[in-house]
């Protein structure tokens, strides 16, 4: 938890962002995820400075139990004086001792921010999907979260100006967008009506640039005209070396790569742009492709 400190800012988790989607999906199946098509909305984790402290904690954190679809799991919130924003008790359960930090006696619109981070954590543990590493698995827990419906929470405490800042979670403002914006490609969500802070949706925004590059990566149709050119440059070196030797020159700073198959014509891999999932097609011009993960078509031109 950022408290009046600095804030990170920009993309230095994306690659475990990344693989985090791609677990999921992998973990859950696309089934699975599609029943999370509806995000946590504002009116179910409203937090009035009116609420009594431990009954509001207690029913913001049902209704998380609720989304995470979680029907066998009780959670027991406490506060006290810590560190970080909040931890979690992963014991066996079905009861789950949740400790906030005592900041949240005041600041208790951020209860249900500090909440979708660690009933994730249960969630995870249930289903036995982890990183190594706290780091890795902290970023796990953030992604999770967000693509699953209750992070923009997360991002929404994001407050920053010249006297003063806070931030909760692992992730910096930017990623968080970037992994929402993820979740709205999928569902045609806009979460950004729901955001109270205005650095939250200045945050969404590059977010959603970022994600967006991701379907603009050659060899998608939807690619510029300066990484198709790349892309041609780099597809004629494969397949010289491929005439010559063994291939083994990759292409560096690009998303796909050539591999050989045997007799068989070129083949690229890249990763989809919805799952992050590596993707293999030959190389002969326009291919739909179709990602066995996440079941997006894509449009290429190998």
């Amino acid at each position: 938890m950022a408290n009046g400190g600095p804030v990170e800012h920009g993309y230095p988790h994306l690659d475990t962002v990344r693989a985090a989607i791609t677990a999921l999906y992998k973990r859950l199946s696309y089934d699975t995820i599609q029943a999370f098509a509806t995000s946590v909305a504002p009116v179910d984790v409203a937090f009035c400075d009116t609420d009594d402290l431990h009954l509001g904690a207690q029913r913001v954190a049902r209704e998380l139990v609720r989304h995470y679809r979680l029907p066998d799991a009780r959670m027991i919130v406490g506060f006290r004086e810590m560190t970080q924003a909040a931890n979690v008790e992963l014991a066996a359960g079905p009861e789950y001792f949740i400790e906030l930090n005592d900041r949240f006696r005041t600041h208790r619109r951020d209860i249900g921010a500090a909440l979708a981070h660690e009933v994730m954590h249960v969630y995870l543990h249930r289903l036995g999907l982890s990183f190594p590493g706290t780091r890795d698995n902290e970023i796990l827990t953030d992604t999770a979260a967000t693509y699953l419906g209750a992070g923009w929470l997360l991002l929404d405490a994001f407050r920053e100006d010249a006297a003063s800042s806070q931030k909760l979670g692992y992730l910096t403002p930017e990623e968080f967008g970037y992994v929402l914006a993820k979740r709205a490609q999928v569902f045609g969500e806009d979460p950004s009506v729901w955001f109270t802070s205005p650095q939250a949706y200045s945050a969404y925004a590059e977010g959603r640039v970022r994600a967006r590059r991701d379907e603009q990566q050659p060899p998608l149709t939807a690619a510029g005209w300066a990484g198709r050119r790349r892309y041609a440059r780099d597809r004629r070196h494969a397949q010289d070396l491929r005439s010559a030797a063994p291939l083994s020159g990759v292409p560096s700073g690009v998303p796909y790569a050539f591999t050989p198959d045997g007799r068989e014509p070129l083949r690229v891999s890249f990763p989809c742009p919805t799952c992050h999932q590596r993707i293999r097609v030959p190389v002969r011009g326009r291919v739909r492709a179709r990602c066995g993960l996440c079941r997006t078509v894509l449009e290429c031109d190998t």
